[in-house]
């Protein structure tokens, strides 16, 4: 045998391999959220490029969303789901409905399933009657969500979808995290690259 791959070998052979710790199946996956949810999740997805209001009421949330909007000047603003649509015009807040959203969107207004603190994501899903289309052609996406939809970690988010829609799951399920991002191009980070550049969650009690 080749002396020097005898070496190697030997020193292999002689080698001490420690062995691993075991792993402790009791610990928590994750790490524990000290904040209020809200706050847990405001926390989150501001440190990802996105935006949450917070309002004690649906009252302050609307009066906000409406400041907001009349600010940024935006005139090409959607919204198909019923409930808020209906919120929408008690406020006098203009905007249209459309089951085919035009080139010209500025603003998409959504629902949404679930917020998860953990990560700061958006739940959505095909369920919502806004359609995909809002999720992602808008330049701005702006959810309303109430309390009630804030959850620690993503699993509390698919056991409730689950519990919610039953045998009628939703063809489709996603997460949002952030406004839509890359840096595939010179590792510079872009928003807006595959969807909505600005992200903004509106939050009620």
């Amino acid at each position: 045998m080749n002396p020097a791959r005898e070496e190697i070998l030997n020193k292999l052979k002689n080698a001490l391999h420690s062995v691993p710790e075991a792993p402790d199946f009791e610990q928590p996956i994750y790490h524990s959220i000290d904040l209020p949810l809200e706050l847990a999740f405001k926390e989150n997805l501001e440190k990802i490029n996105g935006f949450v209001h917070l309002y004690e009421t649906e009252e302050e949330l609307f009066s906000g969303l409406k400041e907001f909007l009349t600010s940024v000047q935006k005139e090409n603003i959607f919204c198909n789901e019923d409930e808020i649509s209906n919120q929408l015009n008690a406020f006098g807040i203009p905007f249209q409905q459309s089951p085919e959203l035009p080139k010209n969107v500025e603003v998409g207004i959504t629902g949404c399933e679930f917020l998860i603190a953990h990560t700061g994501s958006v739940m959505v899903s095909s369920a919502q009657k806004g359609g995909r289309q809002m999720f992602v052609y808008p330049p701005l996406h702006i959810v309303i969500a109430h309390k009630n939809q804030l959850v620690d970690y993503l699993e509390k988010a698919y056991f409730g979808i689950h519990k919610k829609y039953k045998d009628g799951f939703p063809s489709q399920i996603a997460l949002i995290t952030g406004p839509s991002r890359t840096a595939d191009i010179e590792k510079t980070l872009v928003l807006g690259a595959h969807g909505p550049r600005e992200l903004r969650v509106f939050i009620s009690g």
